[in-house]
């Protein structure tokens, strides 16, 4: 599949979960067997870790279709960006979604600011440029967005890897937006 037609399958579920129409089959022992050799998913899913917002079912992706990197405030830090370059480089995955969601937590205490304690403090850093960019009277969600944008770009601008792919016009990286109600993604 091409950049393009996986956008288009990724809308395309998540058109089918938004109307409680999930059809994907790949979910069963036929599929778990045929994967012990190995893994070729379509797309990248760099999500936030709350557990309100699944991937595979937002996607309506079974069994191995899907590559799904998950921290809190979908921050592209060593380790995240680690893991999507394996996918990239060795798996040859030509999409990567940066998955923001509506009302996040991990957003909501970099706005907040104070001391979390020094490993939330130090997740909350990599949120904090998306708070400064934003206007003091931004919403949660408009900063989820701007976070969502700003991790995208932190992925081509942290990783020779993921550069290289996008320069060479094999890789997208499209920031999205879950909405908590509905169940919609907007592609940002």
């Amino acid at each position: 599949m091409t950049a393009q037609e996986i956008i288009h399958k990724l809308k395309s579920g998540n058109e089918s979960f938004v109307n409680n129409k999930n059809k994907n089959e790949n979910q069963d022992n036929i599929r778990r067997e045929s994967l012990v050799g190995g893994q070729s998913p379509y797309a990248i899913i760099l999500g936030c870790a709350d557990s309100r917002v699944v991937p595979e079912l937002a996607f309506d992706a079974g069994l191995g279709e899907l590559f799904v990197v998950r921290v809190a405030g979908n921050i592209a830090n060593t380790s995240s960006i680690a893991s999507i370059e394996y996918a990239v480089s060795q798996l040859g995955v030509k999409v990567i979604v940066v998955l923001g969601h509506e009302s996040c937590g991990a957003v909501t205490a970099a706005i907040n600011g104070g001391d979390l304690g020094n490993n939330l403090n130090h997740l909350v850093s990599f949120i904090k440029p998306a708070v400064e960019s934003s206007n003091k009277d931004s919403s949660i969600d408009e900063v989820v967005k701007i976070n969502a944008i700003e991790n995208a770009n932190k992925l081509a601008s942290n990783s020779e890897v993921i550069s290289g792919a996008i320069s060479s016009g094999d890789l997208i990286v499209q920031p999205a937006f879950y909405n908590l109600k509905t169940g919609k993604v907007d592609f940002l």
